[in-house]
């Protein structure tokens, strides 16, 4: 069983400017006190023809970590964007939020990202060099993707059998999370989304961040559950 769950997580200044820095507000509970602290990435996938454009925004150490509800603010600088392809800076892609104990990843957080030019003209004419400043970054909120691993917490009990998908629904925040467990070989969100992005399937984001992206959810979730045979969807409570 974890020790640690994820109860929300709040995208803060969104949408925004492309280089406006990233602000997640995560809320989470610890079902005991926690021997080593949690450590948080932020990674932003650059690319979905190679992971060597994963950029790892920021890494922060949380801890002591004691039973009960926590709650901070996650902010980092956006990704260089001289280190992103030229071609891939304009379009869909993902960015990642991810927790670990002792070097062991438990949970991931996903989300879309559309980054777009909101001026018709742009719009219409993209330049041929990126124009940051009028580039808006839109992280679609309302479709997280959540992917939980199985880990050894260090209280000797047997954490490495698959668990069933579930889904995660938020109804203060009318956020439905997409959630699947893995053990260790199973594909995560990154993979998933990577591929679907590659073959030319991604959803399409709206400018208000609605509820668009339930195509390419589908398709992720239909490659999941094909992935687990033995999975069973069911909705749980967050």
């Amino acid at each position: 069983m974890a020790k640690v769950t994820i109860s929300n997580v709040v995208v803060k200044d969104n949408p925004c400017v492309f280089n406006h820095p990233f602000q997640f507000e995560i809320t989470f509970e610890c079902i005991e006190n926690l021997n080593d602290d949690l450590e948080w990435k932020i990674i932003y996938v650059g690319s979905a023809e190679s992971e060597d454009y994963d950029q790892t925004l920021d890494t922060v150490v949380v801890g002591p970590v004691i039973a009960g509800r926590h709650m901070f603010v996650f902010e980092t600088d956006p990704p260089d964007a001289t280190k992103i392809p030229r071609e891939d800076v304009v379009g869909v892609t993902v960015v990642l939020l991810t927790c670990y104990y002792r070097n062991q990843e438990f949970i991931r957080v996903g989300y879309y990202v559309n980054n777009e030019y909101v001026e018709p003209e742009l719009k219409e004419n993209p330049p041929q060099e990126p124009d940051f400043n009028k580039l808006q970054r839109n992280i679609l909120a309302t479709c997280p993707r959540v992917t939980r691993f199985k880990i050894d917490w260090g209280d000797g009990e047997d954490n490495i059998e698959n668990m069933p998908p579930s889904t995660l629904e938020d109804n203060s925040a009318s956020n439905h999370m997409m959630s699947v467990d893995y053990n260790s070989s199973g594909k995560g969100l990154k993979e998933d989304v990577t591929d679907t992005l590659s073959k030319g399937s991604a959803p399409l984001l709206s400018a208000n961040g609605g509820n668009s992206c339930s195509n390419g959810l589908d398709l992720l979730n239909g490659r999941m559950t094909a992935e687990i045979k033995s999975s069973v969807a069911e909705p749980m409570q967050m």
